[in-house]
């Protein structure tokens, strides 16, 4: 005896049975464009760039009025106008790893895309897309502020080697990735900004002020061991301080918060 099984008739308004389509996996590339929009959505990630761009209008504008005229120059315009970026972008940092916790998304997130590592790994990418960017729009910003310069009488030129943008690049990359770590860590908005300018300040103070420290504060200062990053050139052992200090306020914070962020109950 042959028994014919009919397909399953559709109705309308009711869905059909039969096995679930198992959904694709979101990507990397969609889930760092995400990130990098969560960014600016809110109101605090979109008045810190706005504020950022003013700031570095604003360096361009000081040095164009009040610096010597051998300083008007394109290197000069570019470092300087970095310095708001490097102060600012950590905070951004802070906000995309603890967004997740401070507006109650986590349980949403990490239902969509329940691979933390991959969520977290797109945070990261975003925050040093973000550096990139800023890295860009600062020196736009000081070419045109150089073409100024010239029509003032001021210096004017354009000397600047590949290195030298390299490693400036390189210093917004370590502290919005400094700003993450923390924000990862701590997961709280208020606590990681503050702890963030307050620890590593705090210890800069004791290097300064207390004699035995100094030698360690040379090596684990990330103040004073990123300072050359933004000098004409840099030596392998100011290279290797720069990676001892990273490894301490950028690693360890990440490597930290990591496991965290993977532990946390959602609730």
């Amino acid at each position: 005896m042959t028994t014919v099984q009919n397909p399953p008739v559709s109705r309308p308004g009711i869905a059909p049975s039969g096995p679930a389509v198992p959904m694709g996996r979101t990507s990397m590339i969609t889930l760092t464009r995400v990130e990098l929009r969560k960014l600016a959505d809110t109101r605090s990630g979109l008045w810190l760039l706005l504020v950022i761009g003013v700031a570095a209008a604003g360096t361009a504008a000081i040095l164009l009025s009040a610096a010597p005229a051998q300083e008007q120059n394109f290197r000069e315009l570019f470092s300087f106008g970095m310095l708001p970026a490097s102060v600012l972008l950590p905070v951004l940092g802070i906000l995309s790893m603890t967004s997740e916790w401070s507006q109650r998304t986590a349980l949403t997130t990490f239902t969509l895309v329940p691979e933390r590592g991959r969520v977290i790994a797109a945070k990261l990418l975003a925050c040093v897309l973000i550096a990139v960017a800023a890295t860009v729009a600062a020196a736009a910003l000081s070419a045109v502020a150089n073409l100024i310069a010239m029509g003032i009488g001021g210096d004017g030129s354009w000397h600047i080697t590949a290195d030298q943008v390299g490693r400036m690049l390189v210093n917004e990359v370590v502290y919005v990735l400094m700003g993450a770590g923390f924000g990862a860590l701590l997961m709280n908005s208020p606590l990681a900004i503050v702890l963030f300018f307050a620890i590593p300040t705090a210890w800069s103070v004791l290097g300064e002020m207390v004699k035995p420290l100094r030698t360690a504060a040379g090596w684990i200062d990330i103040n004073m061991t990123s300072t050359p990053l933004s000098e004409a050139t840099m030596s392998g052992g100011e290279w290797a301080r720069l990676a001892a200090s990273v490894a301490l306020w950028v690693v360890v914070p990440l490597v930290l918060g990591t496991v965290r962020v993977l532990r946390r109950e959602v609730s």
